[in-house]
């Protein structure tokens, strides 16, 4: 009787355990993105994993992430999440090194964890499932395979057959690299491509027409008045911009309305349109901050849809949805004091750009936007403060708010140095659907010189103001403060952005010689 010979027990090098790690979570990631972008971009495990991350962050977190990012704060985060992915995979590779259960169990839990993270996103859909299915399939089955693979090459040693088994092994490596690498590719540009129905496809609708900007609404010094629209500040949940099919979206008014109103984009756009300049300032944005922008927005007025649908008594509300499922709360009485609050389909002469919220978003002059600046806006329920609570509210911050009287130095930048002398020192100061009517400037704690302002175009929008000051040579301190149509004149007390925007007077410290 002839004794089975016993197979050695083999060790995958460090090298070759990692590439499986890498490969098998890699080849998951890659086919979730293909997949996601054939059927719902939204859907990819990697993005559902980090609208997770994001839902779950504390406060504070988010807030360091917004103050030291900026607009950059979702390349930080999608960054971030790749490299702790990254040791995961390299991890389950190394867990594997003398048998792949440990390696797969890994892999698994990963899948699994998408597979969770997808059902409870707020705009759920059984089609969502689709994708980190599919990659829970395959990230453990590539993990496998090509453990297999190492371990047959490492186990021939240096037998006759050793060549060619590690050919192979390095042929499959490679070749799951590259349709990986190919996967990626084609799912990212799946969906990023432009929709038939996208902002490309929509001419705005007449609206009458806007009078010719003033020479001086731009000052020298400060920025433009009008933000150009890539220039123009974003700040959101969203880590995959919605793709909003136009002709199966509705706009849904509800709640406690005497008549509940849904609307095609057709119908809302056959709406008496208007266009309006309105700044927008974000909640987080702090002293002298940089999230604030200003822009000539295209849309219907609220409060006549509103009116329309027949507000009900003890309405305090408006809480809008998007098709992301993000939620805000707008105060009733603002919306329909009289100002142009928007249901805004345009911004700056074109089609509302998807990452603004086409094909239509809420714009609300006076509240900062996590109030009233819904993207992909979809559901407005009429509501009560008791009754429902919106995604900031839910995480601390204030529920009603309104923007702070701020100023900011523009030129000089902090840190600057400048030839001593007279030293032109310009900004912008804003205080939505108030109005600035004063802006001063203080050398060195000195005496408040009033600065020259720009055009006066609305108090719904920001002002630019502009001065020039003596400066002897040394290090010396700018400070700036506005006054607005109240006569409230803006505090110096210093508050963080949390719960209802920063306060203080924007300082800057240059260095004449």
């Amino acid at each position: 009787m002839t004794a089975t010979p016993i197979r050695p027990a083999v060790s995958l090098t460090r090298p070759r355990a990692v590439v499986t790690g890498l490969l098998g979570v890699g080849s998951a990631l890659a086919v979730g993105d293909l997949v996601a972008g054939l059927v719902a971009p939204a859907s990819s495990p990697f993005l559902t994993v980090g609208d997770q991350f994001v839902r779950l962050t504390p406060e504070w977190l988010k807030q360091f992430a917004i103050a030291t990012f900026g607009t950059a704060d979702k390349l930080a985060l999608l960054t971030g999440m790749a490299l702790v992915i990254t040791g995961m995979a390299v991890a389950a590779g190394l867990l594997a090194r003398r048998r792949p259960a440990p390696g797969v169990a890994v892999v698994v839990a990963m899948g699994v964890t998408a597979l969770v993270t997808t059902v409870l996103a707020p705009a759920f859909r059984p089609v969502d499932l689709l994708a980190p299915a599919v990659a829970l399939l395959v990230g453990p089955t590539v993990f496998h395979a090509v453990h297999a693979a190492f371990t047959r090459a490492a186990r021939d040693g240096l037998g006759a057959a050793a060549p060619l088994s590690r050919r192979r092994a390095l042929s499959l490596a490679g070749g799951v690299a590259v349709v990986s690498l190919g996967a990626t590719v084609a799912g990212r540009l799946l969906a990023a491509a432009p929709s038939t129905s996208g902002p490309a496809a929509l001419a705005l609708p007449p609206a009458p027409p806007v009078p010719a900007l003033p020479p001086d609404a731009t000052l020298p010094g400060a920025p433009a008045w009008l933000t150009p629209t890539a220039d123009f500040y974003r700040i959101d949940t969203a880590l995959q911009v919605p793709r909003v099919d136009t002709a199966s979206w509705t706009l849904r008014v509800h709640g406690m309305v005497e008549r509940e109103l849904t609307l095609s984009l057709d119908q809302l756009r056959a709406r008496p349109v208007v266009e309006v300049p309105i700044t927008m300032v974000c909640v987080s944005n702090p002293v002298g901050g940089a999230l604030t922008s200003n822009a000539r927005f295209t849309g219907v007025r609220l409060a006549d849809l509103l009116a329309e649908a027949g507000i009900g008594p003890g309405a305090q509300q408006l809480l809008s949805t998007s098709v992301d499922g993000f939620t805000t709360g707008t105060p009733v009485d603002v919306v329909t004091d009289g100002r142009d609050a928007l249901l805004a389909f345009g911004m700056n002469g074109e089609a509302l750009p998807v990452e603004h919220g086409f094909p239509v978003r809420m714009v609300v002059p006076g509240l900062y936007g996590y109030v009233s600046g819904c993207k992909w806006i979809t559901d407005i329920e009429v509501t009560t403060w008791d009754a429902a609570t919106p995604y900031w509210a839910e995480r601390g911050w204030a529920r009603e708010g309104p923007v702070k009287t701020q100023s900011r130095i523009d030129t000089p930048v902090a840190g600057a140095s400048v030839p001593a002398g007279r030293v032109v020192v310009a900004g912008t100061s804003w205080a939505p659907h108030v109005g600035i009517t004063r802006v001063e400037v203080a050398v060195d704690g000195g005496t408040w010189v009033p600065a020259r302002l720009g055009a006066d175009l609305g108090a719904d929008t920001w002002r630019m103001w502009r001065t020039e000051i003596e400066l002897g040579p040394g290090e010396h301190t700018l400070r700036v403060r506005a006054t607005d149509r109240t006569g409230t004149v803006q505090t110096e007390r210093e508050q963080v952005s949390i719960p209802d925007g920063a306060t203080g007077r924007h300082t800057v410290p240059v260095t004449a010689v």
